[in-house]
């Protein structure tokens, strides 16, 4: 039974779906690069290479039976968040002009821990401007 408080579950929980999310994005011949990156006021959760583009990944990880709920979660705010800190990160690089590419991976325990279900939606938002579901 887990006796640390809600934050420390949260932080657990994240860190454990970025590390499914890292060992999908290696089983589907990304190169992962960088993890964690903050830049500015955002974090990306994962860079990798697939093919010579620069795919910047977020990661959201819930528990429950909504499939719908990680994606859910990356709202206006956290796209326009990422896409300024992938544009920060690759200014600061060098990798201005290089292919870009915003993937979101979803991951969802069930609520009876019977299930874990990943989904990769590959080019989920352009820069963080529009909605992707």
């Amino acid at each position: 039974m887990w006796r640390g408080s809600t934050g420390e579950w949260r932080e657990r929980a994240a860190r454990c779906g970025e590390r499914i999310a890292e060992a999908f994005c290696l089983l589907r011949g990304f190169e992962v690069v960088d993890r964690n990156v903050r830049e500015g006021r955002g974090e990306i959760d994962l860079i990798a290479l697939d093919r010579g583009t620069i795919v910047f990944v977020e990661v959201k990880f819930r528990t429950g039976n909504d499939p719908s709920a990680p994606f859910l979660a990356v709202n206006l705010k956290k796209r326009e968040d990422v896409a300024r800190a992938a544009a920060l990160y690759l200014a600061r690089r060098g990798y201005l002009g290089r292919p870009v590419r915003f993937d979101v991976i979803g991951i969802t325990w069930g609520a009876d821990g019977s299930e874990l279900r990943v989904e990769h939606v590959p080019n989920a938002f352009p820069g963080g401007r529009r909605q992707f579901y």
